[in-house]
């Protein structure tokens, strides 16, 4: 049996018009009669293309506002016939049915019309039902049918059909399914999933998830792991929608890293000051705030500068000219910012293997959303962390109270302490974490850690003591025992941040006391797995 199959008859009908004119034109200088519907159609037309409506060959006009043009044997019929089979071809012969070799379909933007915050009867009316019909159908019998669903596909069709006079071949045609069904695929999740959040469903009986290829990647977390970056459609500022300006293509660890440093600096307001976030494998290693960009980088970058080396610069600001040059003093993978000023372009433009990437704004880390994670057999799925503690929400539950500028490292501690891995401890003191403690089995080691790490940037920098004397700290969770707190209170630190809530408390909070230290309770927890 030849697997080869003339393009002949085509069926055209699409939201997204990009690129339709032209891929009529080629298809009508190919010999290819052109059917439509409706807008596709008179584009088509008003383009000088000969083109036959739907409703000529069905016998019946589009009605109920365009809900009903499609579903019928008319076109069905000519999208599933099996062109071998002898009952399928006497069964069109009967009743006049004509192939149809190629469907262009892109759907009704539903995603989009969710993401502009449109009203729910609006949502409703942009769930494509006659397109995913048809694109299932085409998809099914992909051994004799073409189905496009995505514009840079149109391309790829002329140049198959080029290959083989007029025809397809059948590893084309199945690669043009697969691709079909994935976009059913995302489309249905996409309204589920708007259903799901408009019925405040917190677990549903079935959930579904989706993604666009964004890029293939070299390899993953090591160079035996194949991987790929996708999409969620969430348009959610950050690495996914970034422009990146210059540099090599970003790793699978560089985009895991570039987005943990960008939600992290997301944390502190512009409008309130410069902000500075340094990254190394997902957990900071640097944070602070300063009059400038450029203050606040150095203050981060002096909380640890061996880890620095090697990471990933976030800042809640465009990027200036004398920041550039500053990052520019060691090797740095990534810098992300909210905008770049062609100055400081210029300068990175110097050090090629140093991607610059920047977006059109900070992230909303109040926004809700959903986080995953596979585990064998299945999905945790959670809502995103966008907890908030603000000074009205802390309870001091010590003799002795924080004062406005402890009360104000307190918070910023705490904000960093949200996105470092548990078990955390982070030292704070003026506005700079100045020891981080991350990813240990026990908060004692955490609190050790951090403070030995401030120890040897301050020999590094000369001081005569590390900086924790005198700092704030903060815990992601409860103290379990009053260990952890006194090794912070051995460091230096004069008040602690932590959410309460142990069965020991009391014990913590008398040990506090007899160290002479301020504590509040927030009453919430990070952790962070």
């Amino acid at each position: 049996m030849n697997d080869l199959h003339p393009v002949r008859r085509a069926l055209l009908s699409v939201s997204d018009k990009t690129g339709l004119i032209e891929l009529g034109k080629a298809l009508a200088e190919r010999g290819v009669e052109l059917l439509s519907t409706g807008g596709t159609a008179k584009a088509l037309r008003d383009a000088g293309l000969a083109v036959k409506d739907v409703s000529e060959i069905t016998g019946f006009p589009e009605m109920m506002d365009g809900r009903v043009k499609t579903l019928h044997p008319m076109v069905h019929g000519g999208l599933l016939a099996l062109r071998d089979n002898d009952t399928h071809v006497a069964a069109m012969n009967e009743h006049g049915i004509g192939a149809i070799d190629l469907l262009v379909v892109n759907l009704y933007p539903f995603e989009a019309t969710v993401a502009k915050g449109a009203g729910y009867d609006e949502c409703v009316e942009n769930i494509d039902i006659g397109g995913p019909a048809m694109i299932r159908a085409a998809a099914k019998n992909h051994a004799f049918v073409n189905v496009v669903v995505d514009v840079e596909d149109y391309d790829k069709l002329l140049d198959d059909m080029d290959q083989h006079d007029g025809a397809t071949c059948p590893k084309f045609r199945r690669k043009l399914a697969q691709k079909a069904y994935a976009r059913t695929a995302a489309y249905d999740t996409a309204v589920s999933n708007w259903l799901a959040d408009a019925l405040e469903l917190e677990a549903p009986r079935r959930r579904a998830f989706a993604g666009e290829l964004n890029q293939t990647l070299r390899y993953g977390e090591n160079s035996h792991q194949q991987a790929a970056f996708y999409t969620d459609g969430t348009n959610r500022p950050g690495v996914a929608t970034a422009v990146q300006h210059q540099g090599k293509e970003l790793s699978y660890n560089n985009i895991n890293d570039t987005d943990a440093a960008f939600e992290l600096v997301a944390e502190f307001d512009p409008e309130q000051g410069a902000a500075c976030a340094i990254i190394k494998h997902a957990n900071p290693c640097g944070v602070a705030k300063g009059a400038t960009l450029l203050e606040a980088y150095k203050a981060a970058f002096d909380c640890d500068r061996t880890s620095a080396f090697g990471g990933i610069v976030a800042l809640n600001q465009p990027l200036d000219a004398e920041t550039a040059q500053e990052i520019t003093g060691i090797f740095t993978e990534v810098v992300i910012a909210p905008g770049a000023s062609d100055e400081a372009k210029a300068i990175f433009a110097a050090k090629k293997n140093l991607r610059l990437l920047t977006t059109e704004a900070l992230p909303d880390v109040t926004a809700g959303g959903k986080t995953v994670r596979q585990v064998a057999g299945g999905l945790l799925v959670q809502d995103k962390d966008n907890g908030f503690v603000g000074m009205d929400d802390l309870k001091v539950v010590t003799k002795k109270a924080p004062t406005d500028e402890q009360m104000r490292d307190l918070l910023f501690a705490w904000k960093v302490a949200k996105h470092v891995k548990s078990n955390a401890i982070v030292y704070v003191k003026d506005g700079a974490t100045v020891g981080v403690g991350a990813g240990q089995m026990s908060r004692v080691d955490s609190a050790l850690i951090a403070a030995k790490k401030a120890k040897r940037m301050a020999d590094v920098l000369g001081l005569a003591q590390p900086l924790t004397i005198g700092s704030a700290v903060a815990s992601d969770a409860f103290f379990p025992f009053p260990d952890g707190l006194m090794e912070a209170a051995e460091a230096g630190a004069t008040c602690v941040i932590q959410p309460g809530g142990s069965m020991r408390d009391d014990e913590v909070i008398a040990a506090a006391d007899e160290a002479g230290l301020a504590m509040v309770f927030t009453g919430m927890r990070h952790f962070r797995h």
